[in-house]
């Protein structure tokens, strides 16, 4: 049995144990090759009573984040279902021990934004477009790596989109459903598992990236990038961005991916906000957003938060220690080959092979005469 074989069959325990005492809840199927993260699975699920209504369930264990006390923990996830925000995909279960979580949401067959930008269905609110990067479909057309990492058409979205879905996005901030015209953001409770980021790899390297708000707003620039050129960037720091549908995209990119922004720190999202991009973008919504907290949980919460910036600090410590340690062994090294070369070269034995070598062409430059 492969690896991936291994989690699901793990996964599927996992639930079934979830679910002894919860026997409203079915489990129809695995949802295969959904998102990127190995260690988390999708199952289809539906309600015995209700056997039409289909919904997905999302399990994953825990990640090197997760600071949270068990009853603190277990205490956050089951007030994920009385979250209500109009940018929030609504979660409709919730439950978690002591080594994973899962988490029960409404099926929804319009895909997320990342399948709006790869063009992976047709386009509008009244479409419905292939699952996602998230999860959604029972059985999706193309895994990620297929559907995502080389795609047959690129060109981003239009400029009012970019406008629109970035000024949702940065109300909430976490993986992006799309609801009609309408983006609904997923997944808020990968940070509370300890999850970590898709694009860690790239904040871990720069050390004015070292608060939770300054990682969001640079995974948002990531986002925006792909939003607004089709693909992810070829590398970050990013030298030189291509013409945009307009200038005031450029400057929210710059002060997100640029070097000098990797470099000197990141905007807050309040100042990205005031940026001519989103500035004039009016959201139009009824629903209010409604999240209470005990007080005592919202100290835990903060703790962890302080855990979860520590460690991203020490890390990016760890690897400037790593960087300078390699360029310094470099440097060493060719010190030392120097150092032997100049010794040898000066040695008592070196200096007389060389007057003898000396002797040898002042010898061989005599003319030679023919009597």
């Amino acid at each position: 049995m492969d690896f991936y074989n291994i989690v699901t069959e793990i996964a599927l325990q996992q639930v079934s144990m979830f679910f002894r005492s919860e026997p409203k809840w079915e489990v129809v199927e695995p949802l295969k090759d959904i998102g990127w993260r190995i260690r988390k699975k999708y199952f289809l699920m539906k309600i015995k009573n209700q056997p039409k209504e289909r919904l997905v369930l999302s399990w994953a264990d825990l990640g090197p984040d997760k600071y949270l006390s068990d009853k603190d923990f277990q205490c956050v996830i089951k007030l994920l279902p009385s979250c209500v925000h109009p940018y929030i995909y609504r979660v409709t279960f919730a439950t978690a021990n002591e080594s994973s979580a899962l988490l029960i949401r409404t099926f929804n067959e319009k895909g997320t934004l990342k399948d709006l930008i790869y063009k992976e269905a047709p386009i509008g609110s009244s479409a419905i477009l292939c699952v996602l990067d998230s999860f959604l479909k029972a059985k999706p057309k193309d895994p990620f790596l297929k559907k995502y990492c080389n795609p047959k058409k690129i060109q981003g979205l239009e400029l009012q989109q970019i406008k629109t879905y970035g000024r949702q996005i940065l109300e909430v901030r976490a993986n992006v459903m799309m609801d009609g015209n309408t983006c609904r953001l997923l997944d808020l409770e990968n940070s509370v598992l300890g999850l970590p980021s898709f694009y860690r790899s790239y904040f871990t390297q720069f050390r004015k990236i070292n608060t939770l708000e300054s990682v969001d707003v640079h995974c948002f620039g990531h986002l925006l990038y792909e939003m607004t050129y089709g693909r992810p960037p070829d590398s970050v720091p990013v030298d030189y961005f291509p013409p945009a549908p307009s200038m005031a995209v450029v400057a929210v990119l710059e002060s997100t991916l640029s070097c000098e922004a990797c470099k000197n720190g990141m905007p807050t999202v309040s100042r990205l906000l005031q940026m001519p991009l989103f500035s004039d973008v009016l959201l139009t919504t009824s629903e209010k957003p409604q999240f209470k907290i005990p007080t005592k949980l919202k100290e835990a919460l903060r703790i962890a938060k302080e855990c979860i910036e520590k460690r991203l600090t020490e890390e990016q410590k760890q690897n400037l220690l790593t960087l300078v340690g390699d360029c310094g062994f470099l440097k060493i090294h060719q010190h030392r080959r120097l150092t032997r070369a100049q010794s040898h070269h000066g040695s008592e034995e070196e200096r007389k092979r060389r007057k003898i070598l000396a002797r040898k062409v002042s010898l061989l430059s005599v003319p030679v005469f023919s009597f």
